[in-house]
């Protein structure tokens, strides 16, 4: 533990959401500009950014993109993905577009973790061998390219009827493939060094370079830091996380901080983030993804915005609170309003199925600078 004698730093609620939303680069209008070099700035700064099934509207990671580039096309990831290859997809607390940069960082989750997955233990050596010499022979490959599986009965509600398709998937876990485009949700698997290009590959990080990746990560893409805000859905890393983090107090490149009202959440931060940063501009509007890196943690949410984010797609409708898919609005440093979106695409339209006002928002504030930003994001959907 840090030194009795050193008295955390005391900050208020909204430094600290201030600070949070810096880091985030959601206090600005557009931090990293256009096109797809935007598209690998900003996941090299937030570190990852989330993929998701879910199509009621638009597609979690191109909407995570779109809140902080505002000229954001869809056609931009792809050629980050596939042509600069300056992203690739792996697991992260879950499926996410990851800075090609940071490789080496998942290379021991690759050669270790994929057996965590339980339907790969169908998965038969001659099918994996299979799928590896027709993409050697032929190139990359989606799964609708392999006519030839005998289907097999399913042993996981998430497993695939293919066994093929759970080879591929075995494949892409332990890094032998790589999906080096995606149309949609169908994915295109290529060899790994094929597609990079490499002549040797990177090196895999140690345990001790991972947790400090993971921690510089959190201190660039958070500003404000916890255990858990650094090792989520991680909780053996937070160990060795804090044995960092202390030698980093100890060296005085971190410092600790007490939140008021939530002196006993541990937070620390550089010194440098903590000698004060502008409120976002008060008219500025984000109507955000419910798996945004600002959103997805919600304990940290609710404890820097004083809200309590409801995912409800799973929940029986009668018992929804925000609706089937409510998006969170944010506007200048406070969440105001939570909007149940679906939509239209036969008809081109982005409907409304319920709108609910949360904290310090109401009509007269708020309600027109939020039906301008909708406008935006409806075309956003519905042009790229």
């Amino acid at each position: 533990m840090p030194r009795a004698d050193k008295a955390p730093r005391s900050i208020s609620i909204s430094e600290a959401r201030r600070i949070w939303l810096h880091a985030q680069r959601l206090d600005v209008a557009a931090p990293f500009g256009d096109g797809a070099e935007a598209t690998r700035r900003a996941t090299e700064h937030l570190g990852y950014v989330q993929i998701d099934t879910i199509n009621v509207i638009e597609r979690c990671h191109h909407h995570i993109l779109y809140s902080r580039i505002p000229e954001y096309r869809r056609a931009d990831l792809a050629q980050a993905q596939s042509v600069d290859k300056s992203v690739f997809e792996f697991w992260t607390h879950a499926l996410s577009y990851v800075p090609s940069r940071d490789y080496r960082f998942f290379i021991r989750a690759m050669k270790k973790d994929w057996k965590r997955h339980g339907w790969f233990d169908s998965v038969k050596p001659a099918d994996l061998r299979k799928v590896l010499t027709r993409l050697r022979e032929t190139g990359a490959l989606t799964i609708r390219d392999i006519d030839d599986d005998v289907l097999v009965d399913k042993d996981h509600p998430w497993a695939s009827r293919k066994p093929s398709k759970q080879a591929l998937q075995v494949a892409f876990q332990r890094g032998m493939v790589t999906i080096s485009q995606r149309t949609g949700m169908l994915k295109t698997y290529e060899l790994t060094d094929r597609h990079f290009g490499w002549e040797t590959p990177p090196k895999p990080a140690s345990e001790r370079e991972i947790v400090a990746y993971r921690l510089e990560r959190g201190l660039r893409s958070q500003g404000l830091v916890s255990l858990d805000s650094l090792c989520h859905l991680n909780a053996p890393m937070k160990p060795a996380m804090r044995r960092l983090i202390e030698a980093r107090v100890r060296r005085k490149e971190l410092l600790p901080v007490a939140i008021e009202g939530a002196e006993k959440v541990e937070h620390w931060a550089p010194p440098e983030v903590l000698d004060g940063v502008e409120a976002p501009d008060e008219d500025l509007v984000h109507i955000l993804s419910p798996f945004d890196p600002l959103i997805i943690q919600r304990k940290r949410l609710a404890l820097f915005f004083g809200y309590q984010h409801l995912f409800e797609a799973y929940v029986p409708k009668a018992k929804r609170v925000l609706g089937y898919f409510a998006l969170p609005v944010l506007v200048g440093d406070e969440v105001v309003a939570a909007l149940d979106l679906k939509t239209d695409r036969a008809n081109r339209k982005l409907l409304i199925q319920g709108w609910t006002w949360v904290g310090g928002g109401t009509p007269r504030r708020h309600k027109k600078a939020i039906e301008e930003a909708l406008d935006r994001f409806e075309r956003f959907q519905l042009d790229t």
